[in-house]
């Protein structure tokens, strides 16, 4: 199976969209990420929904996994109070900053390997440099195990 075969339509935000619209987009959709683009519709750039997560958790509990159970602020409150005032581009994982991209006749295992090395919940498939769609890792698993 090729990647093109698995490509579909997927949702994207601007680099200059609110931050906590993209989360509720997520959230909404249960998405596992998002593509992200510029002011020319280019993708540019990915934004897990894991990245979004970690506003949920104060810098202090990442540090000292021990004190989220007595953690006992609102988390709707942390998670607005985080993402107000930001745009996406302010909440973009460095190493997911170019859009993770497989040539549309690469196999899965091609797009399996470079999802598993850069930890993306997306890849962009494209042809001629144009994008014919995404494959989320959701949709990878489930080609692959539908033969098992």
């Amino acid at each position: 199976m090729q990647a093109a075969q698995l490509a579909e339509d997927y949702p994207a935000v601007s680099l200059d969209t609110d931050a906590l619209d993209a989360a509720r987009l997520l959230a909404e959709h249960r998405l596992p990420g998002l593509v992200v683009t510029d002011a020319s519709g280019t993708a540019v750039a990915v934004l897990p929904a894991s990245q979004v997560v970690r506003f949920i958790v104060p810098t202090y509990v990442l540090d000292d996994p021990a004190l989220a159970g007595v953690l006992t602020e609102s988390v709707c409150d942390r998670v607005t109070h985080k993402l107000r005032g930001k745009k996406v581009r302010d909440v973009i994982p460095e190493r997911l900053s170019n859009v993770p991209a497989v040539a549309a006749d690469d196999t899965v295992v091609e797009v399996a390997t470079l999802m598993a090395r850069l930890r993306s919940p997306l890849i962009a498939v494209m042809k001629d440099k144009h994008l014919i769609g995404i494959i989320t890792a959701s949709r990878l698993l489930a080609a692959t195990l539908s033969d098992c």
